[in-house]
């Protein structure tokens, strides 16, 4: 069993340096972050406990203390700066936004992962999420081609379902465009007006309509492979 283990423990920290070396290329100040995350605590400790500590003892638990703590600060924002740059490499892909539906959602949260709607031409599409906060329409590409796209769709939900929020986020080139990384925090903004139990009844609603429909994922677009690397 120790023999197991540390065989296990090189792994992980190969993984985080994996990790933080994808995470560098796209974003340079990474190094800095983490140096500043992870020497700010312990200097903070080395000034608390020189000012309300007059023994070794003391001392040598607030530096520790530090040390915990800016180790824990570092993964928190390798971690996030990871996804960051994750989200960057698929950006402007046909699917990302269903990548990110896939991987990235929380648990509250019933994404979409193939479109709702798709133009074979321009290869814009629509997803969908389905929350407390309502039903959240995600335009992949620009606003002025996706736009009316939504816009049928949201009639459609409307008719299906009078009474839940309808919610629209657009992904693309647009400067006021909300970037793949942020798909996620915009979801959970949305105040909350429904229950888990209704939430299901809503997204077992819209996709029993759809199955009716008939619509599947049209060629040239597979989310299955855009993957989101996560940091473990």
């Amino acid at each position: 069993m120790a023999r197991s283990k540390s065989e296990k423990e090189p792994g992980r920290i190969k993984q985080m340096w994996q990790v933080y070396q994808m995470t560098r290329r796209s974003d340079p100040g990474i190094t800095w972050y983490l140096i500043l995350a992870f020497v700010t605590p312990i200097a903070l400790a080395i000034v608390v406990s020189l000012l309300f500590t007059d023994n070794v003892l003391g001392w040598i638990l607030y530096i520790v203390t530090g040390v915990l703590v800016g180790l824990l600060l570092s993964l928190v924002i390798l971690g996030r700066r990871a996804e960051r740059a994750a989200y960057s490499q698929i950006s402007g892909q046909p699917g990302a936004v269903g990548a990110v539906l896939k991987n990235g959602l929380r648990r509250s949260w019933i994404g979409s992962e193939e479109p709702i709607a798709f133009s074979p031409r321009t290869k814009d599409a629509v997803y969908r999420a389905v929350g407390r906060a309502g039903v959240v329409l995600i335009g992949e590409g620009p606003r002025s081609r996706t736009q009316p796209m939504i816009e049928k769709e949201r009639v459609a939900i409307g008719r299906l379902l009078p009474n839940v929020p309808v919610h629209t986020i657009h992904v693309g080139p647009d400067a006021d465009s909300t970037p793949l990384y942020k798909i996620s925090r915009t979801l959970n903004k949305y105040k909350r007006t429904l229950t888990k139990a209704e939430v299901l009844q809503v997204e077992k609603r819209i996709t029993s309509v759809a199955k009716v429909k008939g619509f599947k994922i049209p060629g040239g677009i597979d989310p299955q492979r855009i993957r989101v690397p996560r940091p473990r």
